[in-house]
Protein backbone atom coordinates (compact mmCIF):
# COMPACT_ATOMS: atom_id res chain seq x y z
CA UNK A 1 0.00 0.00 0.00
CA UNK A 2 1.36 3.41 -0.96
CA UNK A 3 -0.03 6.62 0.42
CA UNK A 4 -1.15 8.86 -2.47
CA UNK A 5 -0.16 6.26 -5.06
CA UNK A 6 -2.11 5.94 -8.28
CA UNK A 7 -5.32 3.95 -7.93
CA UNK A 8 -4.93 1.28 -10.59
CA UNK A 9 -8.03 -0.49 -11.81
CA UNK A 10 -8.50 -4.20 -11.52
CA UNK A 11 -10.51 -5.75 -14.28
CA UNK A 12 -13.25 -6.40 -11.74
CA UNK A 13 -13.36 -2.71 -10.78
CA UNK A 14 -12.43 -0.20 -8.09
CA UNK A 15 -13.85 0.56 -4.66
CA UNK A 16 -13.53 3.52 -2.27
CA UNK A 17 -14.58 2.92 1.34
CA UNK A 18 -15.05 5.29 4.27
CA UNK A 19 -15.77 3.85 7.73
CA UNK A 20 -16.75 5.94 10.73
CA UNK A 21 -18.09 4.74 14.11
CA UNK A 22 -21.63 5.42 12.88
CA UNK A 23 -21.70 4.33 9.26
CA UNK A 24 -19.98 2.70 6.33
CA UNK A 25 -20.02 4.46 2.98
CA UNK A 26 -18.68 3.05 -0.24
CA UNK A 27 -18.79 3.65 -3.98
CA UNK A 28 -17.57 1.26 -6.64
CA UNK A 29 -17.22 1.17 -10.41
CA UNK A 30 -15.21 -0.15 -13.31
CA UNK A 31 -13.02 1.14 -16.09
CA UNK A 32 -14.74 2.45 -19.20
CA UNK A 33 -12.26 2.47 -22.13
CA UNK A 34 -11.86 5.92 -23.65
CA UNK A 35 -14.09 7.56 -21.01
CA UNK A 36 -14.20 8.28 -17.27
CA UNK A 37 -14.75 5.22 -15.13
CA UNK A 38 -18.33 4.03 -14.74
CA UNK A 39 -19.84 4.40 -11.25
CA UNK A 40 -22.09 1.40 -10.90
CA UNK A 41 -22.93 1.17 -7.22
CA UNK A 42 -22.84 2.83 -3.82
CA UNK A 43 -24.35 2.61 -0.38
CA UNK A 44 -24.44 4.18 3.08
CA UNK A 45 -24.97 1.66 5.89
CA UNK A 46 -25.34 2.16 9.65
CA UNK A 47 -22.81 0.10 11.59
CA UNK A 48 -24.16 -1.90 14.51
CA UNK A 49 -21.90 -2.92 16.13
CA UNK A 50 -19.19 -0.75 14.52
CA UNK A 51 -16.33 -3.21 14.98
CA UNK A 52 -18.14 -5.95 13.05
CA UNK A 53 -19.70 -3.90 10.29
CA UNK A 54 -16.88 -3.61 7.77
CA UNK A 55 -15.93 -7.28 8.05
CA UNK A 56 -19.50 -8.43 7.51
CA UNK A 57 -20.22 -6.12 4.59
CA UNK A 58 -16.85 -6.88 2.95
CA UNK A 59 -17.64 -10.58 2.99
CA UNK A 60 -21.22 -10.17 1.77
CA UNK A 61 -20.28 -7.78 -1.05
CA UNK A 62 -17.03 -9.60 -1.95
CA UNK A 63 -14.89 -6.50 -1.62
CA UNK A 64 -11.79 -8.62 -2.21
CA UNK A 65 -12.56 -8.44 -5.94
CA UNK A 66 -11.78 -4.74 -6.11
CA UNK A 67 -8.81 -2.38 -6.07
CA UNK A 68 -9.59 -0.46 -2.88
CA UNK A 69 -8.91 3.01 -1.48
CA UNK A 70 -9.96 4.84 1.65
CA UNK A 71 -9.83 8.37 3.07
CA UNK A 72 -8.36 9.78 6.24
CA UNK A 73 -10.68 11.96 8.30
CA UNK A 74 -9.94 15.55 9.41
CA UNK A 75 -8.02 15.30 12.66
CA UNK A 76 -6.12 12.20 11.52
CA UNK A 77 -3.59 14.15 9.43
CA UNK A 78 -2.24 17.64 8.74
CA UNK A 79 -1.67 19.28 5.38
CA UNK A 80 1.00 21.97 5.63
CA UNK A 81 2.19 24.43 3.01
CA UNK A 82 5.97 24.82 3.18
CA UNK A 83 8.75 26.29 1.08
CA UNK A 84 10.23 23.63 -1.18
CA UNK A 85 13.69 22.60 0.07
CA UNK A 86 16.50 23.09 -2.45
CA UNK A 87 17.65 19.46 -2.31
CA UNK A 88 17.76 16.51 -4.74
CA UNK A 89 14.50 14.57 -5.10
CA UNK A 90 15.93 11.61 -3.17
CA UNK A 91 16.49 13.84 -0.13
CA UNK A 92 13.18 15.72 -0.30
CA UNK A 93 11.23 13.87 2.38
CA UNK A 94 14.15 13.97 4.81
CA UNK A 95 14.47 17.72 4.30
CA UNK A 96 10.72 18.19 4.77
CA UNK A 97 10.78 16.23 8.01
CA UNK A 98 13.26 18.74 9.38
CA UNK A 99 11.14 21.63 8.09
CA UNK A 100 7.83 20.50 9.64
CA UNK A 101 9.16 19.19 12.97
CA UNK A 102 7.95 22.31 14.81
CA UNK A 103 4.63 22.42 12.91
CA UNK A 104 3.21 19.15 14.25
CA UNK A 105 2.36 18.27 17.86
CA UNK A 106 4.19 14.95 17.98
CA UNK A 107 7.70 13.69 17.24
CA UNK A 108 8.48 13.91 13.53
CA UNK A 109 9.98 10.41 13.63
CA UNK A 110 6.46 9.18 14.43
CA UNK A 111 5.03 10.68 11.22
CA UNK A 112 4.18 9.13 7.89
CA UNK A 113 4.91 11.85 5.35
CA UNK A 114 3.97 12.49 1.75
CA UNK A 115 4.45 15.45 -0.56
CA UNK A 116 2.27 17.32 -3.06
CA UNK A 117 4.14 19.72 -5.29
CA UNK A 118 2.74 23.15 -6.15
CA UNK A 119 4.29 23.86 -9.56
CA UNK A 120 5.07 27.54 -10.23
CA UNK A 121 2.18 28.45 -12.56
CA UNK A 122 2.75 29.70 -16.09
CA UNK A 123 1.42 33.22 -16.26
CA UNK A 124 1.86 33.78 -12.54
CA UNK A 125 4.00 36.51 -11.07
CA UNK A 126 7.73 35.88 -11.45
CA UNK A 127 10.12 35.78 -8.54
CA UNK A 128 7.75 33.96 -6.21
CA UNK A 129 9.02 31.08 -4.11
CA UNK A 130 8.34 27.44 -4.88
CA UNK A 131 5.98 25.89 -2.34
CA UNK A 132 4.63 22.41 -1.72
CA UNK A 133 2.24 20.64 0.61
CA UNK A 134 3.57 18.25 3.22
CA UNK A 135 0.93 15.79 4.41
CA UNK A 136 1.69 14.20 7.77
CA UNK A 137 -0.12 11.57 9.81
CA UNK A 138 0.95 9.59 12.83
CA UNK A 139 2.40 6.21 11.95
CA UNK A 140 -0.10 4.55 14.27
CA UNK A 141 -3.03 6.12 12.39
CA UNK A 142 -1.81 4.71 9.10
CA UNK A 143 -0.98 1.32 10.59
CA UNK A 144 -4.37 1.04 12.29
CA UNK A 145 -6.12 1.79 9.01
CA UNK A 146 -4.06 -0.82 7.15
CA UNK A 147 -4.67 -3.41 9.86
CA UNK A 148 -8.41 -2.71 9.83
CA UNK A 149 -8.61 -3.48 6.12
CA UNK A 150 -6.33 -6.49 6.42
CA UNK A 151 -8.58 -7.91 9.17
CA UNK A 152 -11.57 -7.50 6.83
CA UNK A 153 -9.55 -9.06 3.97
CA UNK A 154 -9.92 -5.98 1.78
CA UNK A 155 -6.97 -5.28 -0.58
CA UNK A 156 -6.21 -1.67 0.39
CA UNK A 157 -3.93 0.05 -2.13
CA UNK A 158 -4.39 3.78 -1.50
CA UNK A 159 -4.97 6.04 1.50
CA UNK A 160 -6.15 9.44 0.31
CA UNK A 161 -7.26 12.72 1.91
CA UNK A 162 -10.33 14.87 1.15
CA UNK A 163 -8.24 17.76 -0.21
CA UNK A 164 -6.79 15.74 -3.09
CA UNK A 165 -10.12 14.00 -3.71
CA UNK A 166 -11.74 17.43 -4.01
CA UNK A 167 -8.95 18.57 -6.34
CA UNK A 168 -9.82 15.72 -8.70
CA UNK A 169 -13.45 16.83 -8.89
CA UNK A 170 -12.54 20.50 -9.32
CA UNK A 171 -10.37 19.51 -12.30
CA UNK A 172 -13.56 18.42 -14.10
CA UNK A 173 -14.77 22.04 -14.01
CA UNK A 174 -11.60 24.01 -14.71
CA UNK A 175 -11.43 26.57 -17.49
CA UNK A 176 -8.08 26.23 -19.23
CA UNK A 177 -5.19 27.87 -17.38
CA UNK A 178 -7.46 29.66 -14.90
CA UNK A 179 -7.87 29.34 -11.16
CA UNK A 180 -10.90 27.32 -10.00
CA UNK A 181 -12.23 27.26 -6.45
CA UNK A 182 -14.43 24.50 -5.08
CA UNK A 183 -16.39 24.89 -1.84
CA UNK A 184 -17.87 21.77 -0.27
CA UNK A 185 -19.96 22.11 2.89
CA UNK A 186 -19.98 19.05 5.12
CA UNK A 187 -22.31 18.72 8.11
CA UNK A 188 -20.35 20.92 10.52
CA UNK A 189 -17.53 22.44 8.44
CA UNK A 190 -16.52 23.38 4.92
CA UNK A 191 -13.54 22.61 2.70
CA UNK A 192 -12.34 25.19 0.19
CA UNK A 193 -9.74 24.25 -2.42
CA UNK A 194 -8.26 26.16 -5.34
CA UNK A 195 -6.93 24.40 -8.43
CA UNK A 196 -4.81 25.64 -11.27
CA UNK A 197 -4.05 23.40 -14.25
CA UNK A 198 -5.48 20.39 -12.35
CA UNK A 199 -3.03 20.92 -9.46
CA UNK A 200 -3.91 21.79 -5.88
CA UNK A 201 -2.67 25.26 -4.94
CA UNK A 202 -4.59 26.22 -1.81
CA UNK A 203 -6.66 24.51 0.88
CA UNK A 204 -8.66 26.00 3.71
CA UNK A 205 -11.09 24.66 6.28
CA UNK A 206 -14.12 26.78 7.20
CA UNK A 207 -16.05 26.49 10.47
CA UNK A 208 -19.37 26.74 8.60
CA UNK A 209 -21.25 23.65 7.47
CA UNK A 210 -24.63 22.65 6.14
CA UNK A 211 -26.15 22.47 9.61
CA UNK A 212 -25.30 26.14 10.29
CA UNK A 213 -27.44 27.08 7.31
CA UNK A 214 -30.19 24.46 7.50
CA UNK A 215 -31.07 25.12 11.15
CA UNK A 216 -32.09 28.67 10.26
CA UNK A 217 -35.28 29.59 8.44
CA UNK A 218 -34.73 30.71 4.86
CA UNK A 219 -35.29 34.37 5.69
CA UNK A 220 -32.59 34.31 8.41
CA UNK A 221 -29.72 32.81 6.39
CA UNK A 222 -28.33 36.07 5.03
CA UNK A 223 -25.83 36.47 7.89
CA UNK A 224 -24.31 33.01 7.30
CA UNK A 225 -24.15 33.59 3.55
CA UNK A 226 -22.35 36.90 4.10
CA UNK A 227 -19.81 35.21 6.40
CA UNK A 228 -19.11 32.64 3.68
CA UNK A 229 -18.76 35.39 1.07
CA UNK A 230 -16.24 37.29 3.22
CA UNK A 231 -14.17 34.16 3.87
CA UNK A 232 -14.16 33.27 0.17
CA UNK A 233 -13.10 36.75 -0.89
CA UNK A 234 -10.30 36.85 1.67
CA UNK A 235 -9.03 33.52 0.41
CA UNK A 236 -9.21 34.58 -3.24
CA UNK A 237 -7.29 37.78 -2.46
CA UNK A 238 -4.63 35.75 -0.61
CA UNK A 239 -4.36 33.36 -3.56
CA UNK A 240 -3.86 36.28 -5.93
CA UNK A 241 -1.13 37.80 -3.74
CA UNK A 242 0.62 34.48 -3.20
CA UNK A 243 0.61 33.16 -6.78
CA UNK A 244 -0.18 36.17 -8.95
CA UNK A 245 -3.29 34.39 -10.26
CA UNK A 246 -6.98 35.16 -10.00
CA UNK A 247 -9.87 32.77 -9.43
CA UNK A 248 -12.05 32.61 -12.55
CA UNK A 249 -14.76 30.24 -11.31
CA UNK A 250 -16.34 29.15 -8.05
CA UNK A 251 -17.81 25.65 -8.01
CA UNK A 252 -20.16 24.67 -5.20
CA UNK A 253 -20.39 21.09 -4.08
CA UNK A 254 -23.74 19.31 -3.98
CA UNK A 255 -26.08 19.91 -1.05
CA UNK A 256 -28.39 17.39 0.63
CA UNK A 257 -31.11 20.01 0.33
CA UNK A 258 -31.26 23.40 -1.35
CA UNK A 259 -30.09 26.18 0.98
CA UNK A 260 -30.13 29.30 -1.22
CA UNK A 261 -26.34 29.74 -1.01
CA UNK A 262 -25.86 29.32 -4.76
CA UNK A 263 -28.32 32.10 -5.59
CA UNK A 264 -26.74 34.43 -3.02
CA UNK A 265 -23.19 33.94 -4.31
CA UNK A 266 -24.24 34.30 -7.93
CA UNK A 267 -25.79 37.65 -7.04
CA UNK A 268 -22.82 38.86 -5.01
CA UNK A 269 -19.70 37.57 -6.81
CA UNK A 270 -18.34 39.01 -10.04
CA UNK A 271 -17.26 35.60 -11.33
CA UNK A 272 -18.85 32.44 -12.66
CA UNK A 273 -20.57 30.40 -9.92
CA UNK A 274 -21.56 26.83 -10.82
CA UNK A 275 -23.12 23.94 -8.92
CA UNK A 276 -21.27 20.63 -9.29
CA UNK A 277 -23.44 17.81 -10.62
CA UNK A 278 -21.42 14.60 -10.74
CA UNK A 279 -24.18 12.77 -12.59
CA UNK A 280 -23.59 15.11 -15.55
CA UNK A 281 -19.78 14.94 -15.53
CA UNK A 282 -19.27 11.21 -14.88
CA UNK A 283 -20.63 7.98 -16.27
CA UNK A 284 -23.18 6.69 -13.78
CA UNK A 285 -25.12 3.45 -13.97
CA UNK A 286 -28.81 4.14 -14.55
CA UNK A 287 -29.68 1.36 -12.11
CA UNK A 288 -29.28 3.75 -9.14
CA UNK A 289 -30.37 7.37 -9.03
CA UNK A 290 -27.42 9.63 -8.17
CA UNK A 291 -29.30 12.64 -6.82
CA UNK A 292 -27.83 15.64 -4.99
CA UNK A 293 -28.23 14.04 -1.55
CA UNK A 294 -26.32 10.91 -2.64
CA UNK A 295 -23.62 13.03 -4.28
CA UNK A 296 -23.21 15.04 -1.07
CA UNK A 297 -22.76 11.93 1.09
CA UNK A 298 -20.28 10.33 -1.33
CA UNK A 299 -18.56 13.45 -2.70
CA UNK A 300 -14.98 12.82 -1.56
CA UNK A 301 -15.23 9.07 -2.15
CA UNK A 302 -16.05 9.77 -5.79
CA UNK A 303 -13.18 12.28 -5.91
CA UNK A 304 -10.76 9.67 -4.57
CA UNK A 305 -11.87 7.28 -7.33
CA UNK A 306 -10.85 9.86 -9.96
CA UNK A 307 -7.16 9.93 -9.04
CA UNK A 308 -6.28 7.45 -11.82
CA UNK A 309 -7.95 9.69 -14.44
CA UNK A 310 -5.23 12.31 -13.86
CA UNK A 311 -2.33 10.07 -15.03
Amino acid sequence: MKWFSRLQKKEQGWLVIDESPEELRYVHGRAAPGAPSLIDGWSTLPLRPPQAGLDRVAKEKRFERYQCATLLHPGEYQILMVEAPAVPAAELKSALRWRIKDMIDYQVDEATLDVLDIPPPQGGASGRGHSMFAVAAKNEVIQQRIQRFEAARIPLEVIDIPETAQRNIAALYEPEKRGTALLFLEQESGLLTINYDAELYLVRRLDIGIEHIAKRPAEARQEVFERIQVELQRTFDHFDRQHGLSVAKLVLGPEPQATGLEEFLKANFDMAVERADLAERLKVSPAQGFDAAAQWRLFHLVGASLRQERH
